[in-house]
């Protein structure tokens, strides 16, 4: 009888199954109501006793509408040398007369059966109760983690729940967002993002197919020459796939720069005889990148074949792809803001070419959507925090990161910076500030932890043990960056919701550009750029101490660097804002320029008036010129970063302008504080 008792009971079990199934009721039941059959489930079938078959469990248990969970090793052995066959009606009789064989033995089968059924329910209800207490413990460790603010948070999520706010953001109400009628219109042409899902799904084919062409070609890197939202997405998968040691099917990078030096780097590390160049642009018509575009095109000696250009339909950078002989032209969702394209042809088409597992991308974020119909999602939970936190005047949310995932603490900072920093309203991003004792922070300071190798974690401890609310998110996959993209949208459109901000328009940006046009119009007339209150790097000790030491409680400073983004001028400024926090225990950030124009920008003219601004510029030594534009790069930065010093002092911002001698005198204003 050994090895027989089980698998008898399991036969005789679908034959009673089938008694139930198969009857004239059930056949009524099903005709009437949709019922379903309820499967038998053979459980744990791995073979545990070395002398029976490897595979007795699933050979003599095969038959429709059942359920086997086998174990991996049992599979693989079935794969090799199982029987595929209808087993379970087999042997009926045969089953019969072993269990009355059994019974004569003196074993019950119905005690046995019976005893399992008991310790099996115990043994389930208390590995749930295990499952729940851990849950509860995590959830308040959550609580915990966030304790200033835990109860207003819980307060707004109800009042969510009152005024419907999931259900009207899903109907596209604008009215959640703006008052007047300019702004409702602009809000309604700009939710293309929560259905991006969705749409992406029927533009695979066309990704896939493309970056099978370029693949097949050999081209093996490509170059994103683009600004914000339009270019961020694509630099964090890159970097996401890199730090996970996946191999991509070629080299990616992003130019957002007219510094002459970062611009001659990217031409030497991606000629167009090997590169592909993608222009991408929502509006088509940023100076960066028609002067990029001019510089390559001239490089490329007018190869068509090298471009393809992602924009929107109807856009002057469409009709140049097409007057050019572009190699493709990818029109993304007119209903999608750049900063909100993650999930759109300003990130897909890159992921494409990296050869990134798109549905797997898109399958990580739909399980946020999925949830985000109701105000206790992540998102939502995510976005109130955020709020109340910002109202609490813990305005200045700083993003830890552990080093395979800093990318992404660039894209929070865009799409929070741009979206909330309006009308003297709005929460400051803090990415990757290095980290310090507790003691060194302020009461306006709420943490993100971005966490995947646990690197912080001790640092993160001594926050939360001080006081500080800290929210941990885990990386444990790059593709768990689309669960991430999702679940910071709607986070911050409902924080903005809450703050009473516009997420979706940008009414501070245009004023830059605008100035920046007219230094140029100067230039081009004149020959010269009025440069204008700039202190030189040898005379800016006493400057630099007298304007950091202005600085308030609660107040910010921002460094806005129009220098290349390397190595050591990212490890200069990180120094320099130490040196800065360790003065006067503010929040420090910093930018490349033109690049944190297109994003954080916002904020700083817009946003409220609580930033001192130190902006650091140079004369390039090595300029080149842009082709047919009248001017070099070195002429351009520094007309980009006089109109963006303007726009700061008409907004009434506090700026000092430093001129260097070169990039690495970065470091002199670091000694100037000591």
């Amino acid at each position: 009888m050994l090895g027989k008792a089980a698998i008898a009971n399991a036969k005789l079990a679908y034959h009673a199954f089938e008694e139930t199934f198969t009857s004239a009721r059930f056949a009524t039941i099903k005709a009437r109501f949709s019922a379903r059959v309820q499967r038998p489930l053979w459980a744990s079938t791995g073979t545990k006793n070395p002398a029976y078959s490897d595979t007795i469990y699933v050979d003599s248990l095969i038959g429709p509408d059942t359920v086997n969970t086998v174990p991996p090793a049992t599979l693989d052995a079935f794969r090799d040398h199982g029987n595929a066959a209808v087993t379970i009606t087999r042997g009926l009789d045969e089953s019969k007369s072993q269990l009355a064989e059994l019974e004569s033995a003196g074993v019950s089968m119905n005690q046995v059966t019976d005893e399992l059924e008991a310790e099996g329910v115990k043994s389930f209800a208390d590995a749930f109760k295990v499952l729940l207490d851990v849950v509860d413990e995590r959830r308040k460790s959550a609580v915990s983690s966030i304790n200033p603010l835990a109860d207003s948070v819980a307060k707004r999520l109800s009042t969510l729940e009152a005024d419907s706010v999931a259900a009207r953001v899903w109907s596209h109400d604008p009215t959640l967002w703006a008052d007047d009628e300019a702004g409702q219109t602009e809000v309604k042409i700009r939710l293309g993002w929560l259905h991006s899902i969705e749409d992406a799904r029927t533009r695979l084919d066309g990704y896939l197919s493309f970056a099978k062409q370029i693949h097949e070609e050999g081209i093996d890197r490509v170059l994103v020459i683009g600004m914000g939202g339009s270019s961020l997405t694509a630099e964090v998968l890159s970097s996401l796939l890199a730090a996970a040691n996946i191999e991509a099917k070629l080299s990616l990078a992003i130019l957002d720069s007219t510094d002459s030096e970062q611009v001659a780097l990217a031409a030497k590390n991606y000629p167009p005889e090997k590169s592909l160049y993608i222009l991408a642009s929502k509006s088509g018509g940023t100076a960066e990148l028609l002067a990029a575009f001019d510089y390559f095109w001239e490089l490329s000696k007018g190869n068509g074949s090298r471009f393809m250009v992602t924009t929107d339909a109807g856009t002057s950078l469409e009709k140049l792809a097409k007057d050019r002989g572009f190699r493709k032209v990818f029109n993304a969702d007119p209903n999608v803001g750049g900063r909100f394209s993650a999930l759109t042809d300003f990130g897909l088409v890159p992921a494409a070419l990296l050869g990134m597992d798109i549905p797997k991308l898109l399958n990580s974020a739909e399980k946020v959507k999925k949830v985000s119909t109701d105000v206790h999602s992540a998102g939502f939970a995510l976005g109130a925090l955020l709020a109340e936190s910002a109202l609490a005047g813990r305005d200045k949310l700083t993003v830890i990161s552990d080093a395979p995932v800093s990318a992404f603490a660039g894209w929070v900072e865009q799409v929070i910076a741009e979206s909330s920093g309006k009308h003297g309203k709005g929460m400051l991003p803090v990415p990757l500030e290095p980290l310090a004792t507790p003691e060194m922070y302020g009461n306006d300071r709420l943490f993100v932890y971005l966490r995947q190798t646990g690197e912080f974690d001790g640092n993160v401890t001594a926050l939360r043990n001080a006081g500080f609310p800290v929210i941990e998110f885990p990386f444990m996959s790059p593709y768990d960056v689309g669960a991430e993209f999702f679940r910071w949208e709607i986070a911050v459109s409902i924080m903005c919701h809450i703050l009473g901000i516009n997420a979706f328009d940008q009414p501070d940006v245009q004023d830059s550009k605008l100035r920046t046009i007219a230094k140029i119009t100067d230039f081009q007339k004149t020959g010269k750029l009025a440069d204008v209150d700039l202190v030189n790097i040898n005379d800016v000790k006493a400057a630099l101490n007298a304007f950091v030491s202005g600085a308030q409680t609660g107040e910010f400073f921002t460094i806005n660097a129009y220098v290349p983004r390397n190595k050591e001028t990212l490890d200069a400024l990180q120094s320099l804002r130490v040196a800065i926090r360790e003065k006067t225990k503010c929040a420090v950030s910093a930018g490349f320029g033109p690049r944190f124009q297109h994003s954080t920008g916002q904020f700083h003219k817009g946003g409220p008036n609580k930033g001192l601004f130190i902006q650091v510029v140079y004369d390039a030594q090595n300029d080149m010129e842009i082709p047919t534009q009248g001017m070099s790069f070195g002429t351009l930065i520094r007309a980009q970063a006089l109109g963006d010093y303007e726009a700061l002092v008409a907004a009434g911002r506090r700026t000092l302008r430093v001129l260097l001698s070169s990039p690495a005198d970065l470091s002199k204003l670091v000694d100037a504080l000591q």
